[in-house]
């Protein structure tokens, strides 16, 4: 990182601490509802509950797609409520949801929990978050993605270790205990952080951001225009083949014949990449702009899928995990910064809960998909290939929608 790149980002920071620590705040909120958090504790509940693993596999898609079809509603709440008052109130939900899971003692209990965790975790912090930021910040949209962005990673990076750390100390029930407790602990801490937030109506008036044509998109009018659905492979299969990726990693690791500890101690590396991958890309959206770097943020990923095919060694997939990582940070900060920068600031609530509802289901269908892939003899190698592919056309699309948001931001 360069001497002006990185004094302009601590100068940033510093200015806009509240608005950035509340954003990364939520992100961080949101790793309990992520699949790499639950699925630390996927042993304890599937023998609580006397569950196979493609019994808890069906489970948790059977939660996860009815978040994400909540999701395409109560995603425009964002464009109505400030983030001071939605944002408690998920992370309130968070800490129900935690004591949820701590208590339940009936499978049907067990789905809803699944499915409150995905809800309010991957999907509402997730998306409060990346509006928050989109619609605060204008000429440095990127950058306040990039530092937000930074909690998720954080967690990403410490809670797996810590986690399991934890359990061999501590019964997981009572550490859900503890979630729910952190999470109260963190709802004073946001309404004291946004004590001067104004309401979305009033930021949008005096903060707006014109979309394409010079005017801000209802999400009818962005859903009926062929620009929204060139996106959309890319926000599935990303969300979708990536979580593949993880969730398969023990079984990834044994048709491979390393052990599961060796390949874990790779992980750290694209959580690395990763984080500087984000604060690069939130730079470079504010320098040259999301329509340049949408059609080649994804190539990382094709590359990554292939080496997951060919690895031979335990060195070609810590290569892979690196480049997951780079296509990683391009993912989580350009695609939040198309919906203001293609459809203006006004709507940006509602439609991004759609996109945000088309990436929960897509982390619902990949690991489903994969399963039952491997239950017929599709080995997850050949999978790796095929997916790898299908990010391909991903990235052919991104520059179809790249051209096109291109022509239709000059008509204004």
């Amino acid at each position: 990182m360069n001497g002006g790149m990185k004094t302009g980002y601590i100068s940033f920071v510093r200015e806009n601490a509240p608005f950035l620590a509340t954003g990364a705040l939520l992100s961080f909120m949101s790793c309990l509802g992520q699949t790499f958090f639950i699925s630390i504790f996927g042993g304890e509940i599937r023998e609580s509950f006397n569950l196979s693993n493609g019994d808890w596999g069906l489970l948790y898609m059977v939660g996860t797609m009815a978040s994400a079809a909540v999701m395409v509603f109560a995603g425009g709440l964002a464009d109505i409520f400030r983030v001071r008052t939605l944002g408690i109130f998920v992370v309130a939900g968070l800490a129900l949801a935690s004591l949820a899971m701590a208590f339940n003692a009936t499978l049907a209990g067990l789905v809803f929990v699944i499915f409150a965790l995905r809800f309010l975790g991957q999907g509402m912090a997730t998306h409060v978050s990346a509006v928050a930021m989109a619609r605060w910040f204008i000429a440095t949209r990127g950058r306040a993605l990039a530092v937000a962005g930074l909690g998720f990673m954080i967690g990403e990076a410490t809670l797996p270790l810590t986690m399991v750390w934890m359990k061999s100390h501590v019964e997981w029930r009572t550490l859900w205990i503890g979630f729910a407790v952190f999470c109260v602990a963190m709802c004073p801490v946001i309404y004291h952080l946004l004590k001067l937030e104004r309401t979305p109506q009033s930021t949008a008036q005096s903060n707006a951001t014109l979309g394409m044509m010079g005017r801000h998109w209802t999400r009818r009018e962005a859903l009926t225009h062929p620009l929204f659905w060139l996106l959309v492979p890319a926000i599935v299969c990303f969300s979708g083949f990536g979580t593949v990726f993880w969730f398969h990693q023990a079984h990834f690791a044994e048709i491979k014949g390393w052990s599961h500890l060796a390949l874990v101690a790779v992980f750290p590396l694209g959580t690395a990449t990763l984080a500087l991958s984000t604060i690069f890309f939130g730079w470079a959206i504010d320098r040259f702009g999301v329509i340049r770097l949408l059609p080649i943020y994804i190539i990382p990923y094709i590359i990554a899928f292939v080496l997951h095919w060919y690895a031979p060694t335990l060195a070609w997939t810590a290569l892979a995990v690196i480049l997951m990582g780079m296509s990683g940070g391009g993912h989580g900060t350009l695609l939040n910064a198309c919906w203001a920068e293609f459809y203006g600031t006004q709507f940006i609530g509602s439609i991004k809960s759609a996109a945000t509802a088309l990436m929960v289901l897509g982390s619902a269908i990949g690991p489903g998909l994969s399963g039952w892939l491997i239950d017929i003899g599709v080995e997850l190698e050949i999978q790796m290939l095929a997916y790898a592919v299908c990010f391909a056309v991903s990235a052919v699309c991104l520059w179809l929608a790249a051209r096109m948001a291109q022509r239709l931001s000059v008509l204004a």
